[in-house]
C-alpha cells in the first residue's frame, strides 16, 4: 500500500475514536435524520451535533440533503455500516 494511504487510513480511524460520532453513526444506521432528530435522540444541542456531523462529512462517512430549511443526514455508503458492524463483532467476540 502506498505510504500516503496509511496516513489516510489512520485519519479515518481517528474519526471513529469519539463516542458521540459513533452514536451519531449508529442512529443513522436506522435511516436518514435531521440535526434536530439526532440531537433529540442523543440529548445534546444541535450545535454540538452539527460540529460532529461536519467532521463526519469531511471524512465521507455521512452525506447531507437539504429539505426546505433543514438538512437531513444519512450514512454515505454501505462501507460505513460494514465498518461499524465489523467493529461490534470484534469487541463482542468471545462474550457469552
Amino acid at each position: 500500500m502506498p505510504e500516503d494511504k496509511y496516513s489516510d487510513l489512520a485519519e479515518l480511524f481517528k474519526v471513529f475514536g469519539d463516542v458521540t460520532r459513533i452514536k451519531i453513526l449508529s442512529l443513522l444506521l436506522q435511516g436518514e435524520q435531521s440535526v434536530g432528530e439526532i440531537a433529540d435522540g442523543l440529548g445534546m444541542t444541535q450545535s454540538a451535533i452539527s460540529h460532529q456531523l461536519n467532521l463526519l462529512r469531511r471524512s465521507k462517512l455521512v452525506k447531507a440533503r437539504r429539505e426546505g430549511k433543514s438538512v437531513c443526514y444519512s450514512l454515505d455508503d454501505d462501507h460505513v455500516s460494514a465498518i461499524l458492524s465489523c467493529g461490534m463483532e470484534h469487541i463482542c467476540e468471545g462474550e457469552p
